[in-house]
């Protein structure tokens, strides 16, 4: 079989395995064609945990200095807090040294706007654009900068969403609550956060200068153990966050996983009784936000897969609120972009609230049950693939705003090539387990004989 190349380059990052395709060389290139983009002006730059930080970082800040930038280093912030920092100060960008859900051995350069707002398709073109033509002229030695520091970065993120908030509502609850955060960039932060809204905390793998303990993507597999440590403590509900505090799953006091999808529905369930505006999600989200915006009498707009995506449609139509089935919860006002805070702290007020444990709020929602799965492919393959399932189900209705999603009986099913990693992901979703199985066994079956003989296994 076929090495596949571990670089992705696909909007808004540029990802790798680190010492394979994601080197110091390429990540100053990119910070250099990423200075000239924004011009001579002050861009802020953040990690997470992974060990490759530093080196990343040194690599980042002498690319932006090279082109007579200012960086703004603010160390390890979740990715929410740097994209507040941007969008509330002065600077024209930030660069996130972050691969969010990516295992320990990847990281990557995820780049924002002067609005703290990931760059769009375009603009994410135009610097790849100067990056491959290398259209960028150094400057000086007279004309480079000097590099500042923020310390201030988190506290500010915190500070505005404990303000939005009904803190005093949640205070009197002292809700006992536990908190995964996979060693990661909330490592501290989501403990502070919690303790500010007169929670009492457990903490698991919090650690800043630990290894990640699971694999960062806060789903069902991957939390088991956190998912014991919410029963055995006791705690009234527990929060998993990924390694750059983006995405949020919660726990119940028994320790059940809830789905990561039920984490924007919750959410929005709440957030929509006082604001019934149209919701954006993308088209892999699961129906029950169709269920919800049938229930406040509002639209759901559908995109493709991508923070992007949803983030440009919530601020075109005017929407209150949208995310992604992944744990990615956006309200705008608030943070435009998908902010793990904003979600815990909007899920504890939903409890204070209605008076009611997390597990009743989530009874309170239609069930429906969903299977993730993926086929390891290349790149080149999937339009291949794609053809091939819609002869398969050329009798049901399709949609293609992002690789294919068949409607089938209660459920529907979608297959799509991810951006950040040489996979082919494909989800089903249906009212019963058994049917969600057959669906899923129905398309797998299918694309094994295709995959084995695409690599010669």
């Amino acid at each position: 079989m076929k090495k596949m190349p571990s670089l992705k380059i696909g909007v808004p990052t540029v990802r790798g395995i680190v010492g394979e395709s994601f080197t110091p060389q390429l990540a100053a290139e990119f910070a250099a064609a990423f200075g000239s983009y924004c011009g001579p002006s002050e861009v802020v730059v953040g990690t997470d945990t992974r060990t490759s930080r530093v080196m990343i970082t040194h690599a980042v800040v002498s690319g932006l200095l090279s082109v007579g930038c200012t960086p703004i280093e603010a160390g390890v912030v979740p990715s929410p807090a740097l994209q507040h920092s941007i969008r509330t100060g002065n600077a024209a960008g930030g660069i996130c040294i972050t691969a969010s859900h990516n295992p320990i051995q990847w990281n990557a350069l995820k780049f924002f706007n002067s609005e703290g707002v990931a760059l769009s398709p375009n603009q994410f073109a135009e610097l790849t654009g100067l990056y491959h033509q290398g259209a960028y002229a150094r400057v000086p030695s007279k004309d480079i900068r000097r590099l500042k520091t923020d310390d201030s970065v988190i506290s500010k993120h915190l500070g505005m969403i404990v303000e939005s908030l009904a803190a005093g509502m949640i205070r009197k609850k002292k809700f006992k609550v536990a908190v995964d955060c996979c060693n990661g960039a909330a490592s501290t932060a989501a403990p502070d956060f919690l303790g500010m809204l007169g929670c009492e905390v457990y903490e698991f793998n919090c650690g800043l200068d630990k290894p990640f303990p699971r694999n960062p993507e806060p789903v069902r597999q991957n939390i088991e153990e956190f998912c014991n440590f919410v029963r055995d403590s006791e705690a009234e509900i527990g929060f998993a966050l990924d390694a750059d505090a983006d995405r949020l799953a919660i726990v119940d006091g028994r320790g059940v996983s809830l789905g990561e999808d039920y984490t924007l529905a919750l959410v929005a369930s709440y957030y929509l009784e006082s604001d019934p505006s149209p919701i954006v999600v993308n088209v892999s989200t699961s129906q029950v936000m169709e269920d919800i915006a049938r229930r406040f009498n509002v639209v759901v707009h559908r995109t493709r897969v991508g923070e992007t995506h949803v983030v440009e449609k919530l601020l075109r139509t005017g929407a209150g609120i949208g995310g992604e089935g992944n744990g990615g919860v956006i309200i705008p006002r608030l943070n435009p972009c998908r902010d793990a805070f904003v979600g815990m702290g909007y899920i504890l007020q939903y409890m204070a609230d209605k008076g009611k444990g997390i597990r009743e709020l989530k009874a309170l929602l239609p069930a429906y049950e969903m299977i993730k799965s993926v086929v390891t492919c290349r790149p080149r393959d999937i339009v291949h693939f794609k053809s091939m399932l819609k002869n398969l189900y050329q009798d049901h209705r399709l949609v293609e705003i992002d690789g294919l999603k068949v409607f089938r009986g209660s459920g529907w099913i979608h297959v799509r090539g991810s951006m950040t990693e040489p996979v082919l992901r494909i989800i089903v979703e249906a009212e019963s387990r058994r049917e969600a199985e057959v669906m899923l066994s129905e398309v797998l079956d299918y694309l094994r004989p295709l995959v084995r003989r695409t690599f010669g296994d």
